[in-house]
């Protein structure tokens, strides 16, 4: 039997009528293709998505082991066939979900990766510094950064901001998040001036030539950039970091984060700026926070 139809229906209904993150979808899809593929070899003939037991699962999750997979991404794979299972029990009058029974990966608690005030302040001044002497690149990656600091927004919801979206009189940027969940987040003030510089450059730009005249952010030659090349640029302004490797874009959220928590901010008002569904997925940053303080309570305490 053909597998395709099932997981093209899938897809369509995780796109259309869950709204999902295009992130989200391409690795659901994948999973699910993974695990019918896993299924060909696994009967060594004909099968149906009705006739899986818990033992393919987990022969499964045990060729993903074999092949190196983190569990965080096994979990993901786990809870994507669930979904699907989910699904088929709708549309097509599956009974039974095979994977409900299987047990989900231990995962082990990663602190997110943070910079600490001494980085950021090194971290500005670098882009600053390049912000002045160079054009138009250089004015468009500290207001990236600026933003992404100022803001905590994700990469795709950055790369995906339309002039529109961002209101500098009022201070405040419109977010579309994951699921496709509009929000409204402050702009601070350092960020608010290095997008009023970069929009000076970026009119020139558009006075010289044909510019996307949507977007935010764009790349030299006028298109919007992507969320590979909003990595790129903030990748290398991390660089210049001692630990410039260990970073990520996403550092800069985590960043925000950790550093309002630091300073006595309210974690739902945080999770309302992070834009979490769950209290539970901004509960990790108050444990870099007690790490933190765990660290100088050790290093100064006389009798720790």
């Amino acid at each position: 039997m053909s597998q395709v139809p099932e997981i093209a229906e899938f897809v369509a209904f995780l796109e259309k009528e869950r709204n999902d993150s295009p992130h989200t979808v391409k690795a659901y899809a994948r999973d699910v293709a993974d695990f019918a593929a896993f299924c060909g070899t696994y009967y060594g003939g004909a099968w149906s998505w009705a006739g899986v037991d818990r033992l393919a699962i987990r022969g499964w999750l045990g060729a993903m082991q074999r092949r190196g997979l983190a569990k965080r991404s096994a979990a993901r794979a786990l809870s994507a066939l669930r979904t699907f299972y989910r699904f088929l029990t709708v549309t097509r009058g599956v009974e039974i979900n095979p994977a409900k029974a299987a047990r989900t990966p231990k995962l082990e608690r990663v602190l997110p990766a943070h910079l600490d005030r001494t980085e950021i302040v090194l971290l500005f001044a670098e882009a600053e510094r390049r912000a002045e002497a160079g054009g138009f690149t250089d004015a468009r990656d500290l207001a990236m950064l600026e933003l992404f600091y100022s803001t905590g927004i994700r990469l795709a919801e950055l790369a995906g901001l339309s002039d529109q979206d961002v209101d500098l009189v009022s201070d405040q940027v419109k977010v579309r998040g994951k699921g496709k969940k509009e929000r409204i987040v402050p702009v601070g003030s350092h960020a608010g001036l290095a997008l009023r510089a970069y929009y000076r450059q970026r009119d020139g730009l558009r006075a010289a030539g044909t510019v996307d005249r949507r977007a935010v952010f764009v790349s030299g030659r006028g298109r919007r950039l992507t969320p590979r090349g909003v990595q790129l640029a903030i990748k290398r302004l991390l660089s210049t970091l001692a630990r410039g490797r260990d970073l990520h874009v996403h550092s800069l959220r985590h960043s925000f984060a950790t550093h309002l928590l630091d300073a006595g901010a309210d974690l739902r008002a945080v999770q309302e700026l992070l834009g979490h569904a769950s209290l539970s997925t901004t509960q990790v940053y108050t444990h870099t926070s007690v790490e933190r303080l765990k660290k100088v309570y050790h290093q100064a305490h006389p009798r720790a």
